[in-house]
């Protein structure tokens, strides 16, 4: 009769580890968020360091841009002085420039710009393009698209004509009327630009829309309005940025 073994055998490698032995360390758990949080860290660093605008990216909740933004996209902007286009005034082409010189974003003339509604940081900004500039006390009634002005039939009658300081006349691409007609905001003085659009990345708005439960993400864009009297308007629908306060668009 051969040898008893019974002794000698041992019990397979997991059966000596028990349960317990195969769960995953904390330490891993944990390193693996850092890594994580570290990679978002660095892009979002990247992303300041490109634009010089923080936060570089908003979510557009309305569609006074549309067709060219569209509710629920993601836009990237950039400070107006890092790459201007030609015939820039203080970083920005205005439309009636883009139209002379050919420069174009977001498939029209001029640069699309985010900007404090009447200089108003608590309020949402709003993202719309840049029509003309205007000096101050400037009657620009003979430089406008005579749809875009409601009832007026001269500066008289035009709201924020003459105009009050030098600055922008902005309109959303969607909207029937300037914004200066409508109430959105006074003539927009450079100091309240917060930067141009340059690319926008379709429906990833969502992503940060969704959890505030807004409708859609709008960063200047506003729906076509009517001839409003004098006063301000506070209706806007809102952009927001990714990270940051809202970004409002008049409609």
């Amino acid at each position: 009769m051969g040898p008893d073994t019974s002794t000698d055998r041992t019990p397979a490698e997991s059966e000596q580890r028990g349960p317990k032995a195969d769960a995953v360390p904390w330490s891993v758990y944990l390193r693996d968020v850092g890594t994580s949080v570290g990679a978002v860290v660095l892009v979002g660093l990247f992303l300041f360091a490109v634009s010089g605008v923080w936060p570089p990216l908003v979510a557009i909740e309305s569609g006074s841009m549309e067709p060219h933004i569209d509710t629920g996209d993601m836009v990237f902007i950039m400070d107006e002085g890092r790459f201007p286009g030609p015939d820039a005034r203080h970083g920005v082409v205005t439309a009636e420039r883009g139209t002379e010189t050919g420069y174009r974003t977001f498939d029209r003339p001029g640069d699309v710009i985010v900007f404090a509604p009447n200089g108003n940081e608590r309020r949402t900004p709003v993202i719309h393009r840049a029509m003309l500039w205007v000096e101050d006390g400037e009657n620009w009634y003979d430089r406008v698209d005579a749809d875009a002005v409601g009832s007026a039939d001269s500066c008289r009658e035009l709201r924020n004509c003459p105009a009050p300081h030098s600055g922008f006349v902005t309109k959303g691409d969607n909207n029937g009327a300037y914004d200066q007609v409508t109430g959105t905001s006074t003539v927009v003085r450079p100091a309240w630009v917060v930067g141009t659009g340059v690319v926008r990345i379709p429906r990833l708005g969502f992503v940060r829309l969704w959890p505030t439960g807004a409708g859609g993400p709008s960063v200047g864009s506003a729906a076509e309005t009517p001839d409003f009297g004098p006063g301000d308007r506070d209706d806007q629908t809102a952009t927001r940025p990714v990270g940051a306060a809202n970004v409002t668009t008049e409609g």
